[in-house]
């Protein structure tokens, strides 16, 4: 080949590569227009995968991607509930460079550099179920599942109803970092000192995402407090465990538990007389309503300032602000528990 075809030949290639890498990153909180017509890559990330709860997350999102038509969903994530384990999907996919990045948080602020570092390489990342640090991450919306307000205040009315107003009651928690479990902790006490001023919380733990820690954390604090009337599991393994230990200990009808989980987790012990009430949202449509915000987040018919938000077989879901609220909490008894089936 002749020196000034090669030259010409290499010209164009490297024009072809400039113009490739010059490509512009759709800026933070813009729609990217230029794959109209492909489909949108959304990774989902649970705080662990295998347990009843991100199961029923999982089901609802892949629900939503098949009836929008235009999602290619990765549902994805680590089997511990350790926000080191999340990390590095993140940055997978943030190398990959998917249209949105969905993250169920372990640690608020320990995931955020990660979310920031998807958001300036044009990522969209929105949270659901527990957020992370909105302003050091950049995430655009986060889809909670209700108001910490009314979670929290409709725990501590069913176990005022249950054991008096009067009683010592625990709480068995999930991380001492975890998001959503803390905002619920900070109202339950609050709502407490107003409404039920005699109620003493005796102590909280905090067995991670682990239902046997969960269980033998609840043995000690039944041999710890004896006198002991009501303990609260607020995490969806939590509250299986710490039924299984009242349980276990032959305390049926002399300790409640009163908790958040799905009605598959719970079903036993409500049959058996164990758990009265179990408090908790559809996680199925959780999960479906988050893939319909990372839609319309990514395509940018979502913005700051809307106050509604249609969502498919949900209908409008209300707007606050950053947050898309599924809707108030449910309560599952021994009367329709058998009528779900998450």
């Amino acid at each position: 080949m002749r020196t000034g075809t090669w030259l010409m030949l290499l010209s164009a290639g490297v024009a072809l590569v400039l113009f490739g890498c010059a490509r512009r990153q759709p800026a933070t909180g813009e729609a990217d227009t230029a794959g109209a017509g492909k489909k949108l890559v959304v990774a989902v990330m649970p705080k662990l995968k295998g347990i009843d709860y991100f199961n029923a997350v999982e089901r609802g999102a892949r629900e939503a991607a098949q009836e929008l038509g235009n999602i290619d969903l990765t549902y994805d994530g680590p089997t511990e509930g350790k926000v080191d384990l999340q990390i590095p999907f993140i940055e997978s996919w943030t190398l990959q460079k998917v249209d949105v990045i969905a993250v169920a948080c372990n640690d608020p602020d320990a995931i955020s550099p990660a979310l920031k570092r998807a958001r300036d390489r044009g990522v969209h990342v929105i949270t659901y179920d527990a957020d992370a640090n909105a302003e050091k991450s950049g995430r655009q919306f986060f889809v909670n599942q209700a108001t910490f307000e009314d979670i929290g205040r409709a725990l501590v009315d069913e176990m005022a109803a249950q054991v008096g107003e009067e009683a010592k009651v625990a709480i068995v928690s999930s991380s001492p970092t975890a998001p959503n479990q803390n905002a619920w902790i900070a109202v339950m006490k609050r709502y407490m000192a107003e409404r039920y001023p005699k109620m003493q919380i005796v102590t909280i733990q905090y067995p991670e995402e682990d239902q046997g820690r969960a269980f033998s954390m609840t043995q000690d604090i039944l041999k710890t407090y004896p006198d002991v009337k009501g303990i609260f599991g607020i995490s969806s393994v939590a509250f299986p465990g710490a039924a299984d230990a009242v349980r276990q200990a032959g305390k049926k009808g002399q300790v409640a538990v009163v908790g958040l989980s799905t009605p598959k987790s719970m079903r036993e012990f409500v049959k058996d007389g164990t758990v009265k009430t179990v408090i908790l949202w559809n996680p199925v449509d959780l999960g479906y309503l988050t893939v319909y915000v990372a839609k319309a987040v990514a395509e940018g018919t979502l913005k700051p300032g809307a106050t509604e938000f249609e969502a498919g077989r949900l209908g409008k879901v209300k707007v606050q602000g950053d947050q898309i609220l599924l809707g108030p909490p449910m309560k599952f008894t021994a009367e329709n528990i058998d009528q779900y089936d998450f």
